[in-house]
């Protein structure tokens, strides 16, 4: 019987050090995209796959995450008092259900394996989504919704992943691929940043996973890889043969907004699909191009 996917693990307790000094007071995942800041895509786009509670993985400096879902009462006042309805409901697309979402502290930057096994008590016997709010994607469906789709079909792993070009297969994890039938990949390996000439294939993973919790026994043995950090991927490949592990090819544009120049391709791509800028941006544009 396959379980219903339910849950969320968010990693956000990174420094956002590619966007110093923006990011000195402010968690780099509550930068906006137009008007939106990068973590409420996240919780929107799991929201729509089904996924009913969030863990953050947090660290210090980060609590402007979760006040970012609760209610503002004096703010709500002040809106309804002026018959601000556009805002209001703005901010309302923004609240989480009571008791929805808690956080955990990553007390120390061990990776991103490391930060999952954070959320273990969190996850317990339920498979788990993860998403990694530095990857926005602009999709007609909501990525995980096509990934959740996929987890219902074949009751195991799944991973979104990409086509990168090959010179680039050592920012990465890549897979090595069985069958393949175009958009579910049968995943037969995996390896974290291979130096291209080692590259099993170009097809990469982007920050959108559906996992069955026994990785997290695989996390707790703390073994070290690229990067002497612990490694999702190293444990992930250890499910390859226990479990039925698979990629799927998603529909959609993937925006990498821990670049700045990913972030600024990305205000440019969302803010081109709003039916109040489009036109505006498109003159602007003008301008520059």
């Amino acid at each position: 019987m396959i379980k219903k996917l339910r849950k969320a693990v968010l990693p956000v307790a990174g420094l956002g050090t590619r966007f110093l000094p923006a990011t000195k007071a402010t968690a780099k995942e509550m930068l906006p995209v137009v008007d939106k800041p990068l973590i409420q895509y996240a919780v929107e786009e799991a929201r729509a796959a089904g996924i009913e509670q969030f863990c953050m993985v947090t660290g210090r400096g980060k609590t402007a995450l979760v006040e970012h879902f609760d209610v503002a009462f004096e703010l709500e006042a002040t809106l309804r008092d002026r018959a601000k309805s556009d805002a209001l409901a703005a901010l309302h697309g923004a609240q989480s259900e009571p008791g929805s979402i808690v956080t955990v502290r990553q007390q120390v930057p061990l990776g991103l394996g490391h930060a999952i096994w954070c959320a273990r008590a969190f996850i317990g016997d339920d498979p788990f989504a993860i998403l990694l709010p530095d990857d926005l994607v602009l999709a007609d469906k909501p990525c995980l919704a096509q990934l959740a789709d996929a987890y219902y079909e074949t009751g195991g792993n799944v991973v979104a992943v990409t086509e990168v070009p090959h010179e680039q297969t050592n920012r990465y994890g890549i897979l090595k691929v069985g069958s393949d039938d175009g958009r579910l990949v049968e995943v037969t390996g995996l390896v974290e940043k291979p130096d291209p000439k080692d590259a099993p294939s170009n097809l990469s993973i982007i920050g959108r996973y559906i996992l069955l919790p026994k990785v997290i026994e695989y996390l707790a043995l703390m073994e070290r890889g690229a990067g002497n950090e612990v490694q999702l991927t190293d444990a992930m490949a250890r499910l390859i043969g226990e479990q039925p592990f698979h990629g799927l090819r998603y529909e959609g544009r993937r925006f990498d907004c821990g670049d700045k120049v990913g972030f600024l391709e990305a205000q440019i791509a969302f803010a081109l699909k709003r039916p109040d800028l489009a036109d505006a941006v498109h003159a602007f544009l003008k301008n520059y191009v």
